[in-house]
């Protein structure tokens, strides 16, 4: 597995929490190389995989991208999160695209997975590259690209992407129980990042994507209300804050269990109010202020380190150290179980096997 590298670089000291004078992306983009020679360094992936027999692939995909974005802003947490659901489960193969079959109840109909979107502009993307290079591009490299294009669109950083991932076969909506669960308490959270080879650095790094997007209240609206599960709403969560998000969600939706088929129709609101379309670093003040929506963002201030993280972040003096870490958490990510060579297939349609 290309991350189990990457496992062993993963020791942050105080110094990797210094300041930056070059321009956010520029660090970004230096930064990168470290987690590509990571990724190299397992033999799998290559910057530059479809130079030869696709070309224009990466522009392609870079093109349809910033047209879904700037005629829907919000795809871009869409784009970004689908990337990150299929990663987590069965590694970075494209089965998070995969559907249903009466046999057979796929990823993307899974509970955890009801609020995904995205799946229509991948599509368009897959036949925009199927015209140009028929059998080359493969759905899984689209999403990388994808989520990459999404966060610079967004104003964040970009960074190279290796290329060279194969799409799986199978789905199955059984193996999503691998997603860290938006209720998650920090502990949880460490084990379910270490267990794809990725440590509490970047979990308080990859949390951050959650500048982007909206949740749906079953996702959070058992912090608002007492329940069966516990006699008080949240007293984690800021009150003020918590009497703000009632106003939207009713103590009905706390009844939710927070990715059902019905929770994309439930009422939304922000993870990172006035700026869920910009990638920067105003989630982690939100967070800092007990304002963070999920309770996996509330957790990240019960841990020593996460918390120094969030607190260094949320100072809004390191937006350059952040987009650093989060081009190199990313390219970590989109290692994970990687299928390579003449593992898995091309797929023609993303949505079904070949």
């Amino acid at each position: 597995m290309a991350v189990a590298a990457a496992a062993k670089t993963t020791t942050t000291s105080s110094s990797t929490m210094a300041s930056s004078s070059a321009p956010p992306k520029m660090v970004a983009v230096v930064a990168v190389l470290l987690a590509l020679c990571i990724i190299s360094a397992a033999g799998q992936l290559d910057v530059g995989y479809y130079n030869k027999t696709c070309p224009a692939a990466e522009q392609i995909v870079r093109n349809e991208t910033a047209t879904a974005i700037k005629n829907s802003p919000d795809l871009a947490a869409a784009l970004l999160r689908l990337h990150y659901h299929d990663c987590f489960v069965q590694g970075c193969d494209a089965s998070v695209l995969l559907d249903s079959t009466p046999t057979n109840t796929a990823e993307k109909d899974s509970m955890p997975n009801g609020s995904l979107r995205g799946f229509d502009v991948v599509a368009r993307v897959k036949d925009e590259l199927e015209q140009a290079c028929p059998g080359t591009v493969s759905c899984a490299d689209i999403l990388a690209l994808m989520a990459r294009d999404a966060v610079s669109l967004a104003r964040g950083p970009s960074w190279p992407v290796a290329l060279g991932r194969r799409d799986g076969r199978t789905s199955s909506a059984a193996s999503c129980g691998e997603l860290p669960p938006l209720h998650a308490d920090v502990n949880l959270l460490v084990e379910a990042f270490a267990a794809k080879g990725l440590d509490v650095k970047d979990l308080a790094v990859l949390s951050g994507a959650h500048t982007l997007g909206k949740a749906h209240c079953p996702s959070y609206a058992d912090r608002l209300y007492a329940s069966a599960g516990c006699a008080t709403p949240d007293p984690a969560l800021d009150a003020r804050y918590a009497d703000r998000l009632r106003m939207r969600c009713d103590s009905a939706s706390a009844d939710g269990d927070g990715g059902n088929s019905s929770t994309a129709a439930a009422p939304a609101s922000e993870l990172d109010p006035g700026s869920c379309t910009t990638f920067d670093t105003s989630y982690y003040r939100h967070v800092a202020k007990r304002r963070g929506l999920l309770r996996s963002d509330a957790s990240l201030l019960d841990h020593r380190f996460t918390r120094a993280y969030v607190l260094h972040a949320a100072s809004g003096r390191y937006d350059g150290h952040f987009f650093h870490d989060f081009a190199v958490s990313m390219a970590k990510m989109a290692a994970i179980g990687v299928l390579t060579g003449d593992q898995g297939e091309i797929r023609k349609k993303c949505n079904v096997v070949n």
